[in-house]
């Protein structure tokens, strides 16, 4: 991920700005009041056993194989850069920032780790929590997605108000968010990195939740590029100009149902039938990778 520089907003430079001793805290979140702005008592070794992870950390995963290397690195050299925590009012302390290193000081079994200890407010350790991550660390699409609407929803902030926050265009918090409109199978596979943030931003402008659950499906099995997705939408969602009307009166049965057919695979649909209820049902493409496409919508739903 590039280097990220003071278009962060309030950055952590910023957010991290060293001032007074630590203050008394007076209830069972860290001190919120007006005076409350960060302050650090410099560094101090802590017990690992007395710090309890971060509830608003946005990276829900850790690579199992990097926190090994990372242990490896802490085993021989120790921790070189120190964990961020605040002092909760039960003694406790709480992350803010540096979970990896605190999860790899606890596989090579230290009793303590260099720390420091900061006053801040849920959140502002929310907020902290999200913008060291984008700074340091990989975060997935859909991790940040779920971030930027944590921060939104706890903080009561617009997008505007967000977009500052973290130094991003407004559109492209919006494009974050819109991610969490899609269907949860296709969460999960931009989760697991299935398929990219590009993928699901053609998918999103498919309205029918089915439809879009055919289009992750055909991306995983046949690897398809972001250009033949978005061909693939393309075609999907552009407008039928033309609808054979047929000859004589449909049942309305026969009606419905071309109508849910023509939905479904947004194709054209011609059904002809005698008075007898002999007939044939047509399913119209328009090339080999509509066609291809529309054999998987129905194989999908068999």
């Amino acid at each position: 991920m590039a280097k990220k520089h003071n278009a962060m907003g309030r950055g952590l430079g910023t957010i991290l700005t060293d001032a007074n001793m630590i203050s008394t805290m007076t209830n069972h979140k860290a001190a919120d009041d007006d005076n409350s702005s960060l302050v650090t008592a410099g560094i101090a070794n802590i017990a690992l056993d007395e710090i309890d992870t971060n509830p608003y950390q946005p990276r829900k995963e850790f690579d199992q194989d990097a926190l090994a290397e990372l242990a490896q690195s802490i085993e021989h050299q120790g921790v070189i850069t120190p964990i961020t925590v605040r002092k909760m009012s039960n003694g406790r302390y709480q992350l803010i920032a540096g979970e990896r290193r605190f999860r790899a000081a606890k596989l090579v079994k230290l009793s303590e780790i260099p720390a420091y200890i900061r006053v801040a407010t849920d959140a502002q350790v929310m907020e902290m929590a999200l913008v060291e991550n984008i700074q340091r660390e990989n975060l997935n699409a859909l991790e940040i997605a779920l971030s930027y609407n944590a921060l939104i929803e706890e903080c009561n902030l617009t997008q505007e108000q967000l977009s500052e926050k973290v130094g991003k265009n407004r559109s492209t918090v919006t494009n974050y968010l819109r991610l969490l409109k899609l269907p949860a199978e296709v969460q999960v596979a931009l989760s697991a990195n299935k398929i990219s943030m590009a993928h699901a931003r053609a998918m999103i402008n498919v309205e029918d939740p089915d439809i879009q659950l055919a289009i992750l499906h055909e991306i995983i099995t046949k690897d398809l590029s972001v250009r033949q997705v978005e061909g693939l939408v393309k075609t999907m969602c552009a407008p039928k100009n033309v609808v054979v009307k047929q000859k004589g009166d449909l049942p309305q049965l026969h009606q419905d149902t071309k109508e849910v057919l023509h939905k479904y695979i947004q194709s054209q649909i011609d059904i002809k039938r005698s008075r007898k209820g002999k007939g044939t049902l047509t399913i119209h493409f328009n090339s080999d990778s509509d066609f291809e496409r529309i054999i998987s919508l129905i194989k999908h739903n068999d």
